[in-house]
């Protein structure tokens, strides 16, 4: 019940914190005619170039005219570089004046980007088209998808972390774990038919109500993020036909499953096809080392079930099993947790390089603040799983010290009665063989039954030694190791939000890309803000850096301005001296300076007034002492 009440809070808070924007993965690098340029003629197409792939809606491009009149154009395509390129052409000539382009496209991890550039035929126009500044999504539309992007990876790390704790740990009563297994099951399967009915209008950013078209959800069909929630849903069915043919097998529900190795190879095979459903349409499907970086992603996400659904499984077990649970079950889960950790590790640091591109992206993307909080949750779990390690070496120490208890078999004959446990102490010794024979005489107590069952294995026939069930050193230590697991499951829920949402965030390599190229657009669906890296080099030892320029809202008119200055180290440096300044040589216009500030930490100016679009020529001074100072140039887009 409290785990239940921990969950249904974080996911009541995560969905009114989704009503804000998202941020989309694949980033504007640049676009052809420039934002903010001016031409000579007409262009007969703009083609726009993203940091990866992306996929094409049939109302990606909108382009409207100087009077606000949408202008006719071809079918969207992808252009002569590949994937990673949108373009439109015109069929008709363009006049003179400026031009809005609205673009929308989809990232090649699933998530939805938009944006607005600006160009102008002769010469800018005196008005310029109202550019949409609505937010990317429909709010009630990412909500309710994030949701279930939420339950169904809560769902996958139930049911393959049950399913792996009964395989190899082999609990003696797994029946407390058949329900949570197959609810798992029908909520991992109902959030993905959710998720596809409502990925057409998740593209699309419109209301959840245009999900309802079937035409819509046949096309959502089709793209690759459908094509993966189709492949899972598919998966989820053998999984189902496996477990009714192992449930025909007639086996005892009360023994622990041990199941064959054609059985475990089957197990493993669909939770690693569950895994690559994920791995296809999220952050591994796209950047660089794809093929390197889904493998990590799968094993990733197993190893990730593996704990925490073997977690939430071990808790169940222990509040709810018919019998006590044995410390040899508790013992080899911690060796499949120290493993899955191990992977953890490894494909967590790989993932967070490819991810990060920089030590300076940790701290200054979201994506990077995400990974920091991320880092501090995984810890706090493994100090947990570190406390929960430790009762389980007491309870094997105490299971050593405690006598050895015997399982004695059933009796044959009409008068048998099942014998209960008893120490191998006040076992009665075997009576000697005989000629004649004999028939069984009837016991005088449960104790003296004649054993006639064949022999078992050597695992079943040595007993599983355990604390006595009124011990009250084995209550305390199970009592406190379920709390130590139920503390472990409550900061493992909290680790999965975390990664649910860093998979809806731009990464820190794509950010730093458009940055570099001053198009980074925000998530508003028009450029939020003009970002620059302006690096320098004084010429002396450590006398080099790099200066990050901000200018908010990146738009003609008044922006805000903060610079950054960035040491040899890539940490935050102080200098003495930053002075900035604005030129437009293309129209004469400048230098216009801008009254930088130190702020303590960043320099900064409140408003800086830019009359017209274009490409700018940012002046840059950093003087690092009294003698020593340089000045560089970098260029920035101002749009309309």
């Amino acid at each position: 019940m409290r785990t239940a009440a921990l969950l249904g809070t974080l996911l009541t808070a995560l969905f009114l914190a989704s009503a804000a924007p998202a941020s989309a993965h694949a980033a504007l690098r640049g676009s052809d005619p420039a934002d903010g340029a001016v031409l000579k003629s007409a262009p007969a197409s703009v083609t726009l170039t993203f940091t990866e792939s992306v996929g094409l809606l049939d109302d990606s491009f909108r382009v409207y005219d100087p009077t606000n009149h949408r202008v006719t154009t071809g079918d969207p395509e992808h252009g002569p570089a590949g994937s990673d390129t949108a373009r439109i052409t015109f069929p008709k000539k363009l006049g003179t004046g400026t031009y809005t382009v609205a673009w929308r496209v989809v990232s090649a991890d699933s998530h939805p980007v938009s944006g607005a550039l600006t160009f102008s035929v002769g010469k800018p126009s005196a008005t310029v088209a109202a550019v949409p500044t609505g937010p990317v999504e429909n709010p009630v539309t990412e909500g309710l998808y994030n949701i279930g992007r939420y339950l169904a990876y809560l769902a996958v790390a139930l049911l393959i972390g049950a399913a792996a704790f009964v395989a190899l740990c082999r609990p003696p009563d797994p029946a407390p774990l058949r329900k949570p297994v197959r609810t798992a099951w029908w909520v991992l399967l109902g959030a993905s038919l959710f998720l596809l009915v409502l990925r057409s209008s998740y593209e699309e950013g419109t209301s959840p109500v245009t999900a309802l078209d079937l035409s819509a959800l046949a096309k959502s069909a089709t793209g690759r993020p459908g094509l993966a929630l189709l492949t899972r849903v598919a998966l989820l069915a053998v999984v189902a036909g496996l477990h009714l043919f192992l449930g025909r097998g007639g086996a005892d529900r009360s023994r622990p499953l041990r199941p064959t190795r054609p059985v475990l190879a089957a197990g493993t095979a669909l939770a690693v096809a569950l895994a690559l459903t994920w791995a296809a349409a999220e952050h591994a499907s796209a950047g660089i080392q794809v093929p390197l970086a889904m493998t990590s992603t799968v094993l990733h996400l197993l190893a990730m079930a593996l704990w925490l659904g073997g977690l939430t499984a071990l808790l169940i077990t222990l509040q709810q099993g018919s019998t006590p649970l044995p410390a040899v079950v508790i013992t080899r889960f911690s060796r499949v947790a120290f493993v899955s950790v191990a992977v953890l590790v490894v494909t967590g640091v790989y993932q967070s390089w490819r991810g990060l591109g920089s030590w300076q992206a940790l701290t200054d993307t979201s994506y990077g603040r995400l990974l920091l909080l991320k880092l501090a949750a995984v810890t706090l779990l493994l100090g947990a799983a570190s406390q929960s390690r430790r009762w389980t070496v007491k309870l094997a120490a105490a299971r050593t010290a405690a006598p050895a208890r015997t399982r004695v078999p059933e009796t044959v004959g009409a008068l048998a009665t099942r014998s209960p446990e008893v120490t191998s102490s006040s076992a009665p010794p075997a009576s000697a063989p005989s000629s004649s024979p004999q028939f069984p005489a009837a016991p005088s107590s449960p104790a003296e039954t004649v054993a006639s069952e064949p022999r078992r294995s050597d695992e079943e026939a040595s007993p599983e030694q355990t604390l006595p069930p009124d011990s009250d050193l084995g209550s305390d230590l199970r009592a406190a190791l379920r709390r130590s697991v139920l503390a472990e499951v409550g900061v493992g829920v909290l680790v999965l939000v975390l990664t649910t949402i860093l998979t809806g965030t731009l990464p820190g390599r794509a950010a730093a890309e458009a940055a570099e190229s001053g198009t980074a657009s925000g998530a508003l669906g028009v450029p939020a803000a003009a970002v620059a890296m302006v690096p320098f080099d004084v010429g002396t030892p450590n006398g080099h850096g790099k200066v990050q320029i901000t200018l908010d809202p990146g738009r003609v008119g008044k922006n805000s301005v903060e610079a950054v200055v960035f040491g040899p180290d890539g940490g935050i440096s102080t200098v003495p001296e930053l002075r900035l300044s604005f030129t437009l040589a293309a129209q004469k216009i400048g230098p216009l300076p801008a009254d930088l500030a130190d702020r303590g930490g960043y320099w900064a100016a409140n408003a800086v007034s830019i009359p017209i679009a274009g490409e700018w020529t940012m002046n840059v001074t950093v003087r690092v002492s009294d003698l020593d100072q340089v000045t560089v140039t970098k260029k920035i887009r101002i749009a309309a």
